[in-house]
This record gives C-alpha cells, structure tokens and sequence, in this order.
C-alpha cells in the first residue's frame, strides 16, 4: 500500500501581509513524508479607507500560491521566504470571481499533490 497524501484545510492565513483585509482565505497544507507544502489563496481585499474592494496585486483580486511549510513551533506554515512555482493559473482578475477562485486553489492543490508523488517536489 503507497502512503497518501495527508490533506488538512486550515482556518487561518498562508500568506499576504494584508490577508487579514481579505475576505476570502484559504490555506491547505499537504504532507508527504518529510515534504509540507502549503497551498495558500487570499482575495476580496476590502479597504476600509476607500471604502472598496481592491486588488491584492496588480490586476488581480484574488491569487494563489504555495510555499515550502516550516515547522512555528506548534504548526506547519508557509515558509514564504521558499516559495513553490506553480504551473496553471493562480490568479483571478475579476472581483466577482469567488467560485473561480475556489476551483483554482482545488486545481492548485492538486497540481501540487501530482508533483509530491512525482517527486518533483522534495523537502525544499
């Protein structure tokens, strides 16, 4: 029997300085062995001073991206100094684009869990 993948959907943010401005926020961490990678998407970001939604990068209202885990002392987290290139989208340019957003951190995550088993994707 192969080891699986262990999939764990976390509450809290994986990256963007300003998440905490954003109403969407997912944060995936995969486990394979000694291999963590975090799958982070961010978006909605509402500011409070205009009064509107803005983008949380040039062109884009949501993005997502992955990132070797490091260990914080109780979790595994985005080691956003080991960022993972990604390979399909990873960015929504539309502020109505939630569902597409959704789709792509799934697309995302499971982009990432193929390259793991490949091992294309080690310890970082």
């Amino acid at each position: 029997m192969s080891e699986r993948i262990k999939r764990t959907e976390r509450g809290w943010i994986g990256h963007y300085i300003c998440a905490d401005h954003c109403r969407f926020r997912r944060n995936t961490l995969l486990e394979f062995g000694d291999v963590r990678v975090v799958v982070s998407s961010v978006g909605m970001y509402w500011d409070k001073s205009r009064n509107e939604y803005v983008t949380v990068g040039p062109g884009r209202y949501y993005e997502t991206m992955a990132f070797y885990a490091k260990f914080d002392g109780r979790f595994w987290d985005a080691d956003v100094g080991r960022q993972v290139t990604l390979n399909g989208e990873w960015c929504v340019e539309e502020l109505d684009g939630e569902d597409r957003a959704n789709d792509m951190h799934d697309a995302r995550v499971r982009e990432v869990m193929r390259r793991i088993r490949s091992g294309e994707l080690n310890n970082g």
